[in-house]
């Protein structure tokens, strides 16, 4: 079924050549199951078919715009991409901006996550001071502070897959992780060499957001991510990647 839905995503980007494309970011940091990029491409993952899906249903060629982190804000605020997803306001640094946002679409859970050896929990602030697995450009909120003070220090790489591998490597003690990535990552290890959650940092619903431009049919696309939604496409195509359903997922984190 994966290999039907990259297919999918490769045709998709193909088969509207004479019109307009729907531009994506895509960003460098992303994993699987997010995204899989080869040769500068992204070849399948949760996203990419998302957005493929859409821009079909919109009647849009999808084209792909893979950026690092560092760039999305000034792209979108630029007009070289005209979507972006799996964010939230939170994030965007153009507060200014003319943009219009979906529906909360997605559930990210962002855990610190420790080797086989690790404490079965712990409290970051309870951590001698020491270097942290992190994404560049990638913010932190639950540990900025000590990050602030020097408590505990930034250990970037370039995406969430290198962050995980250098954890398991011995790099670091521990390093941050959404929960698809970590999930992800564990399924290509032994029961013994497999990373485990220590600390939730953050659980928050992350949505789709679109240049409000008259050249892009933002009202149109802002209706058929909410009828994905709806629908249960999105969700589905999440359980696909995953296993897990988004619905339980938001659930437990509710109070």
């Amino acid at each position: 079924m994966r290999l039907a839905m990259g297919a999918l995503l490769l045709l998709g980007t193909g088969c509207f050549a004479d019109e307009a494309p729907l531009r994506f970011a895509i960003a460098d940091g992303w994993a699987m199951p997010m995204v899989q990029i080869d040769r500068d491409r992204p070849t399948q993952g949760i996203l990419p078919d998302i957005m493929t899906s859409l821009a079909t249903q919109v009647g849009m060629p999808a084209q792909f715009h893979i950026l690092a982190r560092a760039r999305l804000d000034s792209a979108m605020e630029h007009g070289e991409i005209d979507l972006r997803c799996y964010v939230s306001p939170d994030w965007v640094k153009d507060k200014g901006g003319d943009y219009l946002w979906s529906v909360p679409l997605f559930f990210q859970r962002d855990v610190l996550v420790g080797s086989a050896s690790a404490p079965a929990r712990i409290t970051p602030r309870a951590l001698t001071q020491q270097s942290i697995g992190t994404v560049l450009s990638y913010s932190y909120p639950t540990l900025q502070p000590l990050f602030d003070s020097g408590h505990l220090r930034r250990d970037d790489a370039r995406s969430q897959d290198q962050v995980l591998a250098k954890l398991l490597a011995g790099r670091y003690r521990y390093a941050v992780s959404n929960q698809w990535a970590l999930d992800w990552f564990n399924q290509r290890h032994s029961a013994d060499r497999q990373l485990h959650e220590v600390a939730v940092l953050q659980e928050q619903r992350l949505s789709c957001y679109v240049r409000n431009d008259p050249k892009i049919p933002a009202q149109r696309i802002l209706r058929t991510l909410l009828n994905m939604k709806m629908s249960g496409e999105i969700d589905a195509i999440i359980q696909l990647y995953t296993g897990r359903s988004e619905g339980s997922q938001a659930d437990v984190a509710s109070p």
